[in-house]
């Protein structure tokens, strides 16, 4: 199924690249380190008695996916009048930065905002005929697709600490490598050559989608590199990405 969210860097296109090189033995724990939109995650099969970790340190985007889970049809009757609206957007992102709002409050605000942004950077205005109707119809079946993931707020080093083992597989899609200013989240280089390094220490799998970019290249350069040609939404410029695992 499709991810009911858009997010900078969502793996949409690049997903089915990425799902078709997963072990070819499943893992008992599946665990996405930076969730974002869950592309991935809501592309995959479901796999019986498969532990699935979605994760992510934006914590508005945690309360959305909790609220999602666990509260569709109120999130729904939250969302089901808003209409796109500049004066609206601005609001919204106003009252986010207050307190008193109830989480299906947050969430319906925070959903809006993702939505009706330009290019889901949750802050300028998108001057586009864009609306929550898709989102929101689709909140029971993903309510269903999220009832058994295990939902987390984690930075990414505790995350993989906390669930590695030998029979976990790791999806990492962190912020691409000089772009990191259009990410919510703070990533510096030496959050790169962290991971970098964790990941050379885990027990377990993992697969990971990067931007092709030297620096990259030189830090992965002992594990399995593939660049893969695809599309960017905005401007329509093929360019290519990394898909790096330790596995083959």
């Amino acid at each position: 199924m499709n991810s009911f969210l858009c997010w900078i860097g969502g793996k949409k296109q690049l997903r089915k690249e990425i799902i078709k090189r997963f072990p070819a033995q499943k893992s008992k724990k599946y665990v996405e380190v930076f969730g974002g939109a869950g592309w991935v995650l809501f592309g995959k099969e479901v796999i019986p008695k498969q532990l699935e970790v979605l994760n992510d340190c934006n914590s508005e985007l945690i309360t959305l996916y909790r609220c999602a889970k666990y509260h569709p049809e109120e999130l729904q009757k939250e969302c089901q009048y808003l209409i796109n609206s500049r004066e609206i957007f601005s609001d919204f992102k106003q009252q986010l930065n207050t307190k008193g709002l109830t989480d299906i409050q947050r969430s319906a605000r925070f959903l809006y905002i993702l939505k009706i942004s330009y290019g889901a950077d949750l802050s300028s205005y998108g001057r586009y005929s864009k609306s929550l109707h898709t989102s929101i119809d689709m909140l029971p079946k993903v309510s269903e697709r999220l009832k058994k993931v295990v939902i987390e707020n984690m930075n990414y080093d505790n995350l993989i600490l906390s669930y590695d083992s030998e029979d976990t597989l790791f999806y990492l899609d962190p912020p691409y490598f000089g772009s990191e200013k259009y990410y919510s989240s703070q990533f510096t280089k030496e959050d790169h050559i962290k991971l970098a390094k964790l990941l050379r220490q885990i027990k377990g799998k993992f697969i990971l989608s990067y931007n092709d970019d030297p620096f990259i290249r030189d830090l992965y350069s002992d594990f399995h590199i593939e660049e893969i040609a695809r599309t960017n939404n905005l401007n329509h410029r093929s360019f290519y990405e990394l898909i790096i695992r330790n596995y083959t």
